[in-house]
């Protein structure tokens, strides 16, 4: 009697627990899109380099089954199967991968290619942070479609901290005019409205290109010389390269070259908008701290 008694229940319970599986998950992308999951996905294909780290510090690593070339953290990450280059997607490796969930990259993915992923059924969570509060909400959303919403909340409130720190530390400081290469040929640089430019500007830096509509314009070396800034900073091809500052060593006249303010920010610590921004933008503060310490 007690074990028929029991079997009604427990029906009510593994059909209770379908139930909260069944129960959807919805967000809003950085495209403006709703994506909705009928539960958190458990393959996930990401489409760029800080993609892939963000799902890792939203806790939801296990769950990335593909992703591009040059997604090289965290080391766990370089193991993962690639389905092309952020700037090439392999269309047919990625289905191959079966994800229940993709993340693009709206800027950087090529538009057709993802205008053909919209067609698949498969949901896309287009990815563009553009403020720090962005990449802390992208965490927080990147765990609420994983399954991963503590860690991922964790994350996004220790990155905030982090920033708030900087800021606070640098806030006040003394304006330095920067030159922020992140391409050499062709020339390219950022405006203020880039995630870079907000860095620049957190540690006191004040962006000679800031006011140019694209967010990542294309200019010459003439007006580099003609803006004169007291400080060039760039990355290179590597986390390790410094190969990008070396032309500027020719030009004597510029300020940044007197005062040796030439400075070398590794790549991926500030280019991809991921918790690693706390580490380039701590660099990139204590470069225009010392640039400012070479006044005359």
């Amino acid at each position: 009697m007690r074990i028929k008694g029991l079997q009604p229940l427990l029906a009510a319970l593994a059909l209770t627990a379908a139930g909260l599986r069944a129960e959807p998950v919805c967000v809003t992308d950085d495209a403006e899109r709703e994506v909705c999951l009928e539960q958190p996905a458990e393959r996930i294909v990401a489409l760029s380099p800080g993609a892939t780290e963000l799902l890792f510090a939203a806790g939801a690593g296990d769950q990335v089954v593909g992703t591009v070339n040059h997604s090289d953290y965290p080391e766990a990450a370089k193991k993962i199967p690639r389905v092309g280059t952020y700037k090439r997607l392999d269309l047919e490796g990625l289905l191959a991968r079966e994800p229940d969930l993709i993340i693009g990259w709206q800027s950087g993915n090529p538009g057709a290619q993802l205008k053909q992923l919209r067609e698949f059924d498969v949901p896309l969570y287009l990815s563009e942070p553009r403020r720090f509060r962005d990449v802390a909400s992208t965490l927080e959303r990147l765990g609420a479609l994983a399954g991963t919403r503590d860690p991922a909340k964790r994350a996004a409130r220790d990155f905030l901290a982090a920033i708030g720190g900087l800021r606070d530390t640098y806030g006040d400081a003394q304006p330095v005019s920067v030159f922020y290469q992140i391409w050499p040929d062709p020339l390219m640089t950022i405006n203020d409205e880039h995630l870079m430019g907000q860095a620049t500007r957190l540690c006191g830096g004040n962006n000679v290109f800031g006011d140019v509509d694209n967010l990542t314009p294309r200019i010459n070396r003439e007006s580099v010389l003609e803006r004169d800034p007291e400080a060039i900073i760039a990355g290179g091809m590597g986390e390790a390269d410094r190969s990008w500052l070396e032309p500027w060593r020719q030009f004597e006249e510029l300020q940044a070259v007197k005062r040796r303010n030439l400075f070398f920010v590794p790549p991926s610590t500030i280019q991809r908008p991921t918790p690693r921004l706390v580490k380039g933008v701590r660099i990139l503060c204590r470069k225009l701290e010392t640039a400012r310490g070479r006044r005359g």
